[in-house]
């Protein structure tokens, strides 16, 4: 082999290694930056599906926010209703009562709770009250049960009551404390609630 083939020969030799090295440092680089490219992907994924959490965490807080102060408002609305509907209904009561008590049944109610008072007293001392609404009824009432009432300087919308001084016993058959009583205890039933 002459001078010039060995140069030949060296020059394809050396281009040959060059290129192999050149596509080396090139796969060596393409795979290192589809590396990074795969890293900064699964980088952003993560980024993005916490941001999604993070987001719909926040949306769901809201809207938790949102329902709770509506449930308060219905709430709160409800209970004005249920107020107001009460009130009403005690006040139809009261109106009841009042036509009741204009009744030959009213007169017959009062003279069996009298009855009944004297009959719990077992002869103590007592003291009947009658409503001032009824002191009309105070004289017929005396004769038909043979006892002394007072008419009482405070009107409680009828019915009777009475004390046993020594017992400290008061009886309260009188129609606010029944109402008052009824209105305490009162409770809408049905609903969601209470089916």
């Amino acid at each position: 082999m002459n001078l010039e083939e060995k140069l030949k020969h060296f020059e394809e030799v050396s281009i040959e290694e060059a290129q192999l090295q050149s596509e080396k440092i090139i796969s060596d680089h393409k795979a290192a930056l589809d590396q990074i490219f795969e890293e900064h992907k699964e980088k952003k994924l993560r980024q993005s599906a916490l941001q999604i959490k993070t987001e719909s965490e926040r949306l769901q807080r809201l809207k938790n926010k949102e329902l709770s102060s509506e449930q308060l408002l219905l709430k709160k609305t409800f209970n004005i209703k249920q107020k107001e509907l009460v009130e009403m209904l005690f006040a139809e009561l009261t109106n009841l009562l009042g036509d009741y008590t204009s009744t030959s049944e009213y007169d017959a109610l009062l003279i069996r709770q009298i009855n009944q008072a004297k009959a719990f007293a077992r002869g103590e001392e007592i003291i009947i009250y009658i409503d001032p609404a009824d002191s009309s009824r105070h004289r017929s009432l005396e004769v038909a049960t043979n006892t002394k009432l007072t008419v009482s300087e405070y009107s409680f919308m009828g019915g009777t009551r009475a004390v046993i001084p020594s017992k400290n016993v008061l009886i309260d058959n009188s129609f606010a404390s029944r109402i008052s009583e009824l209105k305490t205890e009162f409770t809408f039933n049905g609903g969601v609630s209470n089916e």
